[in-house]
């Protein structure tokens, strides 16, 4: 039976996903599953979580063990076959708050924040050399294994492994498998769809749905009408005053009773469709931060015209923390807990390789000439073959060159970054930052080093040493 180990096992929510799927797997039930986590309470929650779902969802009984801190990580990874990692180095204190309250003082703002922009540098230069570390121990005590890496920034983690080491590791994001039926969703096509079938790729949070379909009939050209409509009624109104008077007229069911407002949560990636003609697997949350359009202090009246959230992921923080010992209750010590297979990739790549039965996946793998006008050092996000055979990217061939041509602004940072962290350039981590879009269209050159500086200094042992 197989090994899989779980690299962050603290985080309790998102163990519960993928374990409790692994569960209900017919192939993976008499697993040895190995908790690793450096948070002894989180990691005895998530233990205590796990045990109640093994006694009560899996008649055939996993092995579970628990490994606290970095001596105990070898014996976390030896012999898997399978390393599930989803940490998060520095957490939201003091990490998060770093990230944005210091750009914040250079008048630079974000939403997320992990993934591109100021945010998103900061926390690979903190997050690669911990994966490194992992990767040169599953390199000597379990070399076969395969990492699934959900850990953001997702490209700049996952293409460091890739070209920094010799471990086999493909990136996973939650975007890729909903896009469709989100869009679809929210422009109330869904319903009469029976043979949608759709066509996704470019790199993590900007892969283009390049095609969608139903029963072969392209239902691009009602989307684009519908969501024009949409946004030119927003526009009009305000998004964010929409928004508001929803939530002030039906309470927390805002978004399932009110379909215009529930739009407004996703302006901007339907603006950008309408000037680059493809729609994004990424929220419009994350694409406003992206891209040099919508943040601007120049034009702050974007901000609630297209209902961009500034600041939005220490928000989410905070209200985790606060609802965490509610959630702790209701799960980890809900000796009755149970749990239904998700639509999250993990379990059913590690069945594919387990059974040898194929399925296709959207996967974070090494360019090598998948996209054929991207850069052969990028990490990309196309359809993958998983089997027997381990993931296996496809062939796209050359992207729409206006969507190519935003990839390529941010797979420019993503290189530059793992160039930072890999060789501790100091230069290479002020070049990632300058030439991102969103920090280069707010900043000067003098201030993206000043605000760099900064953040090393805040940061003390959590960054690499750089020189």
């Amino acid at each position: 039976m197989p090994k899989i180990t779980f690299m962050g096992a603290g985080s309790t929510i998102f163990a519960k996903a993928i374990l409790g799927d692994s569960m209900l797997t017919p192939a993976l039930q008499e697993s040895h599953i190995a908790l690793y986590d450096i948070d002894g309470k989180r990691l005895s929650e998530s233990k205590l979580m796990l045990d109640h779902l093994n006694a009560n969802i899996n008649k055939k009984r996993a092995r579970i063990t628990a490994h606290l801190g970095v001596r105990e990580r070898r014996a976390a990874l030896r012999g898997a076959d399978y390393v599930i990692n989803a940490i998060q180095v520095g957490g939201y204190e003091p990490a998060t708050v770093i990230d944005f309250e210091i750009p914040k003082k250079y008048g630079l703002r974000q939403t997320i924040g992990d993934t591109l922009g100021i945010g998103g540098i900061f926390r690979a230069l903190r997050t690669i050399p911990v994966m490194l570390d992992f990767a040169r121990d599953m390199e000597a005590v379990c070399p076969d294994a395969w990492m699934l890496n959900y850990t953001n920034p997702m490209a700049m983690i996952t293409g460091a492994l890739q070209r920094g080491t010799g471990i086999k590791v493909v990136g996973l994001c939650h975007s890729v498998q909903s896009c469709a039926r989100h869009l679809l969703h929210q422009l109330d096509m869904l319903e009469g769809v029976r043979k949608l079938q759709w066509k996704i790729a470019g790199i993590n949070h900007q892969g283009w749905l390049l095609e969608v379909t139903d029963g072969g009939k392209d239902l691009y050209p009602e989307v684009k009408r519908r969501a024009a409509k949409a946004v030119a009624e927003l526009r009009r109104r305000g998004g964010r005053a929409v928004v508001e008077a929803a939530k002030a007229r039906y309470g927390a069911d805002w978004y399932k009773k009110d379909r215009l407002a529930h739009i407004a949560n996703d302006m901007v990636r339907l603006e950008m469709m309408r000037h680059f003609g493809y729609y994004t697997t990424e929220s419009s949350e994350h694409m406003s931060e992206y891209l040099p359009y919508w943040i601007k202090r120049t034009h702050p009246e974007l901000i609630d015209e297209f209902n961009i959230p500034l600041d939005e992921y220490p928000r989410r923080c905070v209200r985790q923390i606060d609802r965490w010992e509610q959630q702790r209750k209701a799960i980890v010590e809900n000796n009755t807990l149970t749990h239904n297979r998700t639509g999250e990739y993990g379990s059913y790549i590690m069945e594919a390789m387990e059974t040898d039965t194929p399925i296709r996946v959207g996967g974070n793998v090494l360019n090598t000439g998948l996209i054929t006008n991207l850069p052969s050092k990028a990490c990309v996000e196309v359809a993958c073959l998983v089997d027997r055979n381990g993931v296996q990217g496809t062939y796209v061939g050359d992207l729409p060159e206006q969507c190519a041509a935003l990839n390529r602004a941010k797979i420019s940072v993503q290189l530059l970054g793992i160039e930072a962290a890999l060789t501790g350039s100091r230069d290479a981590l002020y070049q990632a930052a300058m030439v991102d879009p969103h920090t280069a269209a707010e900043l000067t050159l003098d201030e993206i080093r000043s605000l760099c500086d900064d953040l090393i200094k805040a940061h003390g042992r959590m960054m690499p040493r750089l020189r």
